[in-house]
This record gives C-alpha cells, sequence and structure tokens, in this order.
C-alpha cells in the first residue's frame, strides 16, 4: 500500500497469444517487463485452452496478439484469454492487436453482408475487454465500432525516416495505389518533406476478392523515385500492378512502403518478381522465412507498441504518438 494515497500499487502484466510471440517478447523487453507465464493449448477437435500460471487479480493486463493465419484460431485465442483474465479478476484488459482481423470487413458493399469489423469490436468487448490498441487501421471509422477507447497508433514515422535515411536525396513523388487512399498519401508526402503525390485510378469487382485492375497513373511521375504506400499487402496483385503502371509511366524507381505485411500466397513470389527496388514492412505480423526475400525489409513496431502501453498504464497521454495524424 502507498503511504500517501492508502491505494493499492499498479502492477503491470503482459500476456501473450501464439501468433507471433517474438514480437510480444520484444515489446516486453523495451518495457523491462517479461511475458506472463501460461498453459496453452489446442485440443484434438481445435479447440483452445488457456491458463495463466500466475495471479493477475487488481493488475493492468496488457494481451499481445498478431492476427496472421489461421486468424480465426488467433482470434478466438485471445477472446479465450481476455475471459480467463476477466473472470481473475484483472482489474483493466486492454486488447493489443497490431493488425485489427477483418478490417476491410468495415462496411456493406452490397444487400445480406456483415460489418463483421464490428463483429470482432462486440467480441472482444463481450469477452471483457477495457481497451483496445491497433496500429494503422484499414479505415479509421473502425474506431466508433468498439464501446471503449480504441488507441489509433500510426507505423508511418517509422516507414518515413527509413524512406528518408535511405531515399532523402532523390526526386520522390509519393503514390497511392488507388483514390481511396490519397489522404495517407498527403501526409506521407509532408512527411517527407512536401513532395508531390500521384495515385492509381483502379477498378475492383466487390464479387471478386484480392482482384484489382491498374488503369492509369494520376500526377506526374515521370523521372521520380515513387514511393508507394498502403496500409496492407495480401497477395500482393495490386501492388505489383501498381508499380508497373508508375514503371511504364516513366517513374526512375519505385519503392513500395506498407505497414502490414500479410503476404498471402503468391504474395512472395509476386513482389520477389516485381521491379520494386525495396518492399518495406513492419513486423505487425509474422513474416517466416519463407516469406522472406531478397529486397524486403522488415523494420519493427515494438519500441511503438511499448511506449503507447506504458502511457495507458500511467494513465499518460496516447495522442502524443500520433504525430499529429487524425
Amino acid at each position: 500500500m502507498s503511504p500517501k494515497s492508502g491505494t493499492p500499487k499498479k502492477n503491470l502484466m503482459l500476456f501473450s497469444g501464439r501468433a507471433h510471440r517474438e514480437l510480444a517478447d520484444e515489446v516486453a523487453k523495451h518495457l523491462n517487463a517479461t511475458i506472463t507465464p501460461q498453459t496453452a493449448h489446442t485440443f484434438a477437435n481445435g479447440e483452445l485452452f488457456v491458463r495463466f500460471e500466475e495471479s493477475v487479480r487488481g493488475t493492468d493486463a496488457f494481451v499481445i496478439q498478431s492476427h496472421t493465419t489461421p486468424i480465426n484460431e488467433w482470434v478466438m485465442e485471445q477472446l479465450i484469454m481476455v475471459d480467463a483474465l476477466k473472470r481473475a479478476s484483472a482489474k483493466r484488459i486492454t486488447v493489443v492487436v497490431p493488425f485489427y482481423p477483418y478490417a476491410r470487413q468495415d462496411k456493406k458493399h452490397k444487400g445480406r453482408e456483415p460489418i463483421s469489423a464490428r463483429l470482432i469490436a462486440d467480441l472482444f468487448k463481450t469477452a471483457g475487454a477495457d481497451r483496445i490498441m491497433t496500429v494503422d487501421l484499414h479505415t479509421a471509422q473502425i474506431q466508433g465500432f468498439f464501446d471503449g477507447p480504441v488507441d489509433h497508433l500510426f507505423a508511418q514515422s517509422l516507414l518515413a525516416q527509413h524512406i528518408k535515411k535511405t531515399y532523402g536525396d532523390a526526386d520522390i513523388a509519393v503514390v497511392s495505389p488507388d483514390s481511396g487512399r490519397v489522404r495517407l498519401a498527403e501526409k506521407w508526402a509532408q512527411q517527407l518533406g512536401d513532395r508531390p503525390i500521384a495515385f492509381i485510378h483502379k477498378t475492383r469487382d466487390p464479387d471478386k476478392p484480392n482482384q484489382a485492375v491498374a488503369n492509369r497513373v494520376v500526377g506526374n511521375v515521370e523521372g521520380k523515385l515513387c514511393v508507394l504506400v498502403d496500409d496492407m499487402i495480401d497477395t500482393g496483385g495490386t501492388i505489383v500492378k501498381a508499380t508497373d503502371a508508375l514503371l511504364e509511366e516513366g517513374a526512375a524507381d519505385v519503392v513500395i512502403a506498407t505497414t502490414h505485411g500479410i503476404l498471402s500466397d503468391p504474395a512472395t513470389e509476386r513482389l520477389s518478381n516485381c521491379k520494386a527496388r525495396e518492399v518495406i514492412v513492419t513486423n505487425s505480423l509474422p513474416i517466416p522465412a519463407e516469406k522472406r526475400f531478397a529486397r524486403l525489409t522488415v523494420l519493427s513496431i515494438a519500441p511503438l507498441l511499448a511506449e503507447a502501453i506504458q502511457q495507458v498504464f500511467e494513465d499518460g497521454s496516447v495522442t502524443s504518438l500520433f504525430d499529429g495524424h487524425a
């Protein structure tokens, strides 16, 4: 007990799912903390089980899980972890999801479709989560799906610093792979020093997921190093077609920068064979050795997550980590 306040000392505890333990361990190292020991296994029929090996009563709990393939299994594991913490009397539970699952299903394109991103928020709330922390949401409106605080962090500064350090002297243009990401390109352009922007005009069939047709480049990219920015790369089809379109329009070179490297097959093959000089992603999702290739650069978001967790724990300002982004 504190001699002045008479209230119990706050206690931060970190918990990690099995999807991407390396990232959780790196976050723990930055916080000078340890991941709470737990027993976790999968039964023969696919059901999951989690039990924590230490008391969590009254703690400020942060549950880290990266939602990679098989995504439904890892979502369920994190929900079970939150439920276990709630039933064990944790004081506050923050769900840390570097990559928000089902984020692309944030609205109805046609009748009789789900809004699965909202369902995920409801599931976390029902399980017992008090707060969600995530990085570079596919659309900002997802913040409003959760009935509680949502800390929306941005990896743009991390990626932009690498661009400036590596290509700072080049004649850079920032390019959005579609018209819907122009605002993101504008933010990048400002951070890289008021660079010009362009975008790829494309069409997409809502009945054919992961397929898009790059039509034409809007904006002047001739002779420029084009920094092609997006929030995620899944199968790589869109970003590779955009790269080809830029080079056909006279771009000197293309660098791809994105936060979430989902890299579903055949992304690695497409990206390793494409004409981009470098592909930059973060470790928000695990990227195993078989998905890596020579021109891939992986930057760590562990320091950003660790600082945000520290601010939440100390009831500080997470907004200070947003770098002015809305």
